[in-house]
């Protein structure tokens, strides 16, 4: 049964993998189309955009090389693995994508006033964006965007990798809605201010994604008990198991998000080491762990009853 377990494992990240090239390939080639019809059409709607995906650029390198690294065995060193390089890379996306929201904020305000200026003054001109490129490679984004998330939604539910990628497309898909109804604003009106107005819109996207993301490595940095773990709940499926009287010094923490670890003080009646049952009871809590709260990896000390008066104080 765990070997059909791991194999599968192994499956679905393969196939993670491959989905996860497949996105970068198509982002890669587009960011470049992108960064030059920005330059191009002098559109920051479409630079803000162009920012937004090259944070999910580097959001797909940072999978990838966390799957590869993941990949690796323990060592006597590295005892848990290589995993939590996934952590670190997701450290430096939230700040990637933080940057790329000031900067486009404070561009974007620095347009709308100097706009406002200019048309304030005999003879003045806002900045000229240039409408039709600014549409067309907006399209050319959305469809780029489009082919993204058709790829990484047939993966989304097997790894929290391809959920936050998956996720961040979507992200993208609104932004460049949001460039293209800017550009038929410019187009019909010549309102050049929707240039700014949709660059502000991207940047309030990125924020709340880049915080979210920032807060799950902090809980994972600080051994945080995982969002949707109820350690109460844990230690009252554990009291439930024969010959259990008593679970302390509990503790549950991630080594990279979506990878729980558990650990225990099990405290059990006389007659489970008197009968040679301390193997099945060991099976059995690890069982539970792992069919009702997708724990895989738990450790638990069995003690005879009544030995928490001789240890240091524990945790709950």
């Amino acid at each position: 049964m765990a070997h059909s377990h791991d194999h599968a494992h192994a499956h679905a990240a393969a196939g993670s993998r491959t989905r996860l090239w497949a996105a970068f390939a198509i982002i890669a080639a587009f960011l470049v189309v992108q960064v030059v019809g920005a330059l191009l059409s002098g559109s920051l709607a479409l630079l803000a955009d162009a920012g937004h995906m090259a944070s999910d650029l580097i959001g797909l390198v940072v999978a990838l090389v966390a799957a590869t690294v993941a990949a690796r065995p323990a060592t006597d060193r590295q005892t848990y693995g290589y995993r939590r390089a996934e952590v670190l890379g997701a450290l430096v996306n939230g700040v990637v994508l933080i940057v790329v929201a000031v900067s486009v904020t404070v561009s974007a305000i620095g347009r709308l006033v100097a706009g406002a200026g200019a048309g304030a003054a005999v003879g003045g001109e806002a900045h000229e964006v240039q409408g039709v490129p600014m549409f067309v490679v907006a399209v050319l984004g959305l469809a780029a965007n489009v082919a993204v998330w058709l790829v990484l939604r047939g993966g989304a539910k097997d790894s929290i990798n391809m959920r936050g990628a998956y996720l961040e497309v979507l992200g993208d898909l609104i932004g460049s809605v949001l460039v293209i109804a800017a550009a038929v604003v410019i187009l019909a009106t010549g309102f050049d201010a929707a240039d700014p107005i949709a660059s502000l819109l991207i940047a309030a996207l990125i924020v709340p994604r880049a915080l979210a993301l920032l807060r799950d490595v902090v809980r994972v940095l600080f051994e945080s008990a995982p969002p949707d773990t109820d350690v109460a709940e844990i230690r009252d499926h554990l009291l439930g198991a024969p010959g259990v009287v008593a679970v302390h010094d509990v503790h549950v923490w991630q080594i990279t998000s979506g990878s729980p670890v558990f650990s225990a003080h099990v405290e059990v009646e006389p007659e489970v080491f008197a009968s040679g049952r301390a193997g099945e009871l060991l099976d059995e809590l690890g069982g539970c762990l792992s069919d009702h709260f997708d724990v895989a990896h738990s450790t638990f000390q069995l003690e005879p009853a009544g030995r928490t008066g001789h240890e240091q104080p524990q945790h709950p």
